[in-house]
């Protein structure tokens, strides 16, 4: 899978949309709470806790290594990249 965003790239963030499996979504990091990563959702537990995986698996820090993210960790969906111009557009 090609990964979705690159380095540099703006989002916009929808907080109201709940994420689905296969969804971006933006959250905390679990370990380092002033670091926001930007993940795919792989699946969803009954706790409503969500399992993360990236893009490029091979170099991706995800639910592999810091486990499930929870809820309120979650910042929301991105849904439109601003910058770079030439790559704008709904995510």
């Amino acid at each position: 899978m090609q990964p979705a965003l690159q380095p540099g790239d703006r989002l916009l963030v929808a907080t109201w949309l709940r994420p689905r499996c296969g969804d971006l979504i933006v959250f905390r990091d679990p370990q380092a709470n002033s670091i926001f990563m930007v993940k795919r959702v792989h699946a969803i537990a009954l706790t409503g806790d969500l399992e993360v995986r990236g893009d490029n698996p091979n170099v991706s820090r995800d639910s592999r290594h810091f486990g499930p993210i929870p809820s309120y960790l979650v910042v929301g969906r991105p849904i439109y990249r601003y910058l770079p111009a030439w790559r704008r557009g709904r995510l």
